[in-house]
């Protein structure tokens, strides 16, 4: 490579601003943190426009497909936003109404039946000698009832009298409404111009951008976006599968709280297979306060139903639709909850296929159209 004092003074400049970077790395780091915090909205208001564009577009295709001119192209934007964020409300309700009252409920039959459950364990275990006399006899004489109402106003009121506690939650209730506030409004202005602001992204990428990193941004980007299209759809049309199976199923064997339950395991599984488990293990939890037996069946249930699912639901509605074999979705759902938790979880997949198919069109010499390069030996 030709050296010429451009490149020696560009590499200079890159050299003294990491020299900067490292030496003052908590500075960085907190004006990097700053950005991050005042950038927040924004970043979830783009997150919350792109998923609500794959319902928008939904309704715009079906609803508005044939339109061409008048009134009715100009209320299409306007009405598929408002018809998509409304759908998404109503499901977030719904899941509320269902599960949360009953979650409830279960954990108040589970207080109240502790102490019975701890008189009749100690009393099975002093009638078949496993404790002594006299521990038997002091665990007979407290008052279980009272202890565990003691520790309950202790959780719910003792923590909730200190000042600090309240500040920091009022706080924090303030700060995430606001926030939510602004990604809301911001994710509005995204989807009712999106296509403005497309065309005047791609713009300054021609003016500023050399063609050839300009064409593979895009490429990028477009297997980025394929992949999260295909994965968003695919994890939603698997998720009310698998609910509407585990409710059917659960009516057909006559297993309590069928329909929360379904509706709470359809929920659960957007988050890659651990998913169902995290609803399976509240299920039984809730069935367990009615009828254990059940509960138990109803965990033989869910493990069929979730080889059913993995092995003939999820290849074709999900795998299939990303190309991402099954040990690299375990090892990203792994990798990523443990680096950001759920969110991470639901990230991991899709840049993880994107990832892939990147990679193996690279290895394969396949084209950004989809065609094979030709060999040039």
């Amino acid at each position: 490579m030709k050296l010429d004092i451009k490149t020696c003074l560009r590499a200079g400049v890159t050299i003294f601003l990491l020299y900067l970077c490292i030496h003052y790395w908590p500075a960085v780091a907190g004006a990097g943190s700053l950005f991050l915090g005042a950038a927040m909205p924004l970043i979830v208001g783009a997150g919350m426009a792109y998923f609500v564009n794959i319902l928008m577009t939904f309704y715009e295709r079906h609803i508005f497909g044939s339109a061409s001119s008048g009134v009715r192209v100009k209320a299409r934007r306007p009405l598929c936003m408002v018809l998509a964020f409304a759908t998404l409300v109503i499901i977030v309700v719904l899941l509320m109404v269902l599960v949360i009252p009953e979650l409830v409920s279960c954990i108040r039959v589970i207080v109240s039946g502790v102490p019975g459950v701890i008189s009749d364990f100690t009393a099975w275990c002093e009638k078949q000698g496993i404790l002594p006399e006299t521990i038997a006899d002091s665990l007979a004489q407290i008052d279980w009832k009272s202890r565990m109402t003691d520790i309950m106003k202790v959780l719910t009121a003792g923590v909730g009298s200190t000042v600090n506690v309240i500040v920091n939650t009022v706080t924090s209730v303030v700060s995430g409404f606001v926030t939510f506030f602004m990604a809301l409004i911001f994710s509005i202005y995204l989807l009712l111009g999106k296509e403005k602001l497309g065309g005047q992204l791609e713009k300054i990428m021609d003016r500023y951008l050399k063609k050839e990193v300009n064409r593979k941004i895009r490429y990028v980007v477009g297997v980025i976006n394929d992949c999260f299209h295909r994965y968003i759809v695919g994890q939603c049309t698997e998720a009310v599968i698998l609910g509407v199976l585990c409710m059917l199923g659960m009516l057909l064997i006559r297993l309590p709280y069928a329909t929360m339950i379904g509706a709470l395991i359809g929920f659960t599984a957007l988050i890659p297979v651990a998913g169902a488990y995290i609803g399976a293990f509240v299920g039984a939890f809730m069935i367990v306060t009615v009828a254990p037996v059940k509960a138990l069946i109803f965990l033989v249930f869910i493990v069929i139903l979730q080889q059913l699912e993995g092995n003939l639901i999820y290849p074709r509605v999900v795998g299939s639709s990303l190309g991402l074999p099954a040990i690299w979705v375990l090892a990203a759902v792994t990798v990523g909850g443990g680096v950001l938790g759920i969110p991470g979880m639901l990230l991991g997949v899709p840049l993880s296929a994107a990832a892939y198919r990147l990679l193996r069109n690279d290895v394969y010499g396949i084209k950004e159209s989809g065609e094979k390069k030709e060999d040039q030996s």
